[in-house]
């Protein structure tokens, strides 16, 4: 039996299979896609590959996904169906703060759960991030608790981490971002009259901010190179991932330009519908972890 329970929500973006390898409890998000007038909802708990393709699939048919935040009764019945399991302690990672209520809603619940439920402790991490920029977190308690570290002392880890976590998120383009009011429409119109690749990373806040605009992929992906020669990964733990929305092959391409720098093939993941309805088909993401703090 684990020590503690490891929670997050869907937004972590992480597979299933590994999900319940490492015994990680994941409260899923929902969506509903508009495709033609007719509404259908989903959630976010796929298992397989091609439910991913086939989203964004439905994204480029003119299919327009929307998505809502868990509220507060959805995390408390999250952390209770946990407490009644057993759990005692609980070290639960959620989508950031800059982006959505969750974190504070989830921090709230954690609270009153602890007040119904004495004895058991929750400490709730915000991500200051999403996808894998948090699904990294929720690896880094994967790892220390099977280090022996306790809830305590993975919840301290994790909440020094997110900042010296460091992104090169390249947008297809920033329609999507503009309609979710993730970027502002002066922004978003600049980059579709440009034809650019936005490169985009998280501010110290968790908010997503516009680094710079590259013509094409290839120039987009040089910026990002370029910040990781100033910003170096770190040797020792470099967590170099990359997420893309059904661009597998540009995703290769930057796993090989980063593996023939730094020796060091990425892992390669597909973003999930939630946070993937909000970034749009044709997107590719790095992270990286530095000794230097985030400032973008």
């Amino acid at each position: 039996m684990q020590t503690f329970v490891i929670s997050s929500d869907s937004t972590c973006d992480l597979y299933s299979d590994y999900v319940v390898q490492n015994e990680i409890a994941v409260v899923p998000l929902r969506y509903t896609m508009d495709k033609d007038g007719s509404l259908t909802e989903h959630e976010d708990s796929f298992t397989e590959y091609s439910q991913y393709v086939d989203f964004y699939a439905q994204l480029r048919a003119g299919g327009f996904s929307r998505t809502s935040m868990l509220n507060h009764e959805a995390h408390l019945s999250h952390f209770e169906k946990l407490i009644a399991a057993g759990a005692k302690e609980i070290v639960h990672v959620s989508l950031s703060g800059g982006l959505s209520p969750t974190a504070n809603v989830a921090a709230q619940a954690a609270a009153e759960a602890e007040q119904k439920h004495p004895g058991c402790k929750i400490y709730p991490v915000d991500s200051l991030a999403a996808t894998i920029g948090q699904g990294a977190l929720v690896r880094e308690a994967v790892r220390l608790r099977a280090e022996g570290k306790s809830a305590a002392e993975t919840a301290s880890a994790l909440r020094e981490m997110p900042l010296h976590i460091q992104y090169g998120i390249i947008a297809n383009d920033l329609f999507y971002l503009k309609r979710g009011g993730r970027v502002s429409a002066v922004a978003a119109a600049a980059g579709t009259l440009l034809k650019v690749k936005p490169v985009l990373s998280f501010t110290q806040e968790g908010k997503l901010t516009v680094l710079e605009k590259c013509k094409g992929m290839k120039k987009a992906f040089a910026s990002t190179l370029a910040r990781m020669e100033k910003l170096q990964p770190e040797e020792d733990n470099r967590m170099i991932r990359i997420v893309h929305t059904d661009a597998e092959g540009d995703a290769q391409e930057l796993a090989r330009l980063i593996e023939q720098r730094w020796a060091y093939r990425p892992e390669i993941s597909i973003m999930g519908p939630v946070i993937g309805s909000h970034v749009g088909p044709g997107a590719v993401a790095v992270i990286w972890k530095t000794k230097e703090l985030r400032n973008d």
